[in-house]
């Protein structure tokens, strides 16, 4: 009983150290865009070479940090858009049993051993989330964020889904199947946005309210 006690002892202590360097990081980019998509995606890639080109207006256009989980794919072209433009590129790392792939262009970063810790550090205070079409990992973490937002306990904030063909393909299952069957609420058709057009995606951004505070409530 003794061996379970301090084990558990121990990783809650490590937890909350990760929780408590990981906000402390973020507290010093306070306006960011986080970016999710598939780790797959390659330098030629259309998703690829748009992330990169978002990150870059944003950057240049509103001066926001960009924010990622510091990987491949569509992580590598957000950070590199960001880090071509000058501005602040964040990777949120995980370590991992085999070596993950960590980019090359991000102007800082914080490591993280847990998994949910690191995606609470991913959804903390960002002003807009940006998503990609992925694998389970990135529908893990639009769930959970659109969860959050549905549930009130984090303030709202522009979840922006690029890549119509396969966003909208979703979207139809939703409407279908779990707004259908009312499952959900009609205006929670309206916590995400479809769009390709960067004009629009800038605006959005451009709009969204500082989140100032701890956004996630109690």
């Amino acid at each position: 009983m003794q061996d379970i006690e301090n084990t558990t002892n121990s990783r809650l202590a490590e937890i909350n150290r990760e929780f408590s360097e990981g906000f402390e990081f973020l507290k010093k980019y306070p306006r960011s865009v986080t970016f999710f998509g598939a780790h797959q995606a390659k330098p030629g890639d259309p998703s690829y070479e748009d992330a990169r080109a978002l990150a870059e207006r944003i950057v240049k256009e509103l001066n926001y940090a960009v924010v990622t989980g510091g990987s491949s794919g569509i992580m590598e072209a957000a950070n590199k858009g960001a880090y071509e433009a000058g501005g602040q590129s964040l990777g949120l790392h995980i370590d991992l049993p085999t070596e993950q792939i960590i980019n090359g262009y991000t102007t800082a970063g914080a490591n993280f051993h847990y998994f949910f810790v690191r995606k609470v550090c991913l959804a903390f205070a960002a002003e807009a989330y940006i998503f990609y079409p992925g694998g389970y990992g990135t529908l893990d973490e639009f769930f959970e964020i659109m969860t959050l937002v549905q549930t009130d306990k984090i303030a709202k904030a522009p979840i922006i889904c690029i890549g119509s063909e396969y966003w909208n393909k979703l979207k139809g299952f939703i409407e279908a199947e779990i707004l259908g069957k009312n499952n959900i609420d009609a205006k929670d058709m309206n916590i995400f946005t479809i769009t390709d057009n960067h004009d629009e995606i800038i605006e959005i951004v451009k709009n969204a309210p500082v989140r100032t505070n701890i956004p996630f409530k109690a």
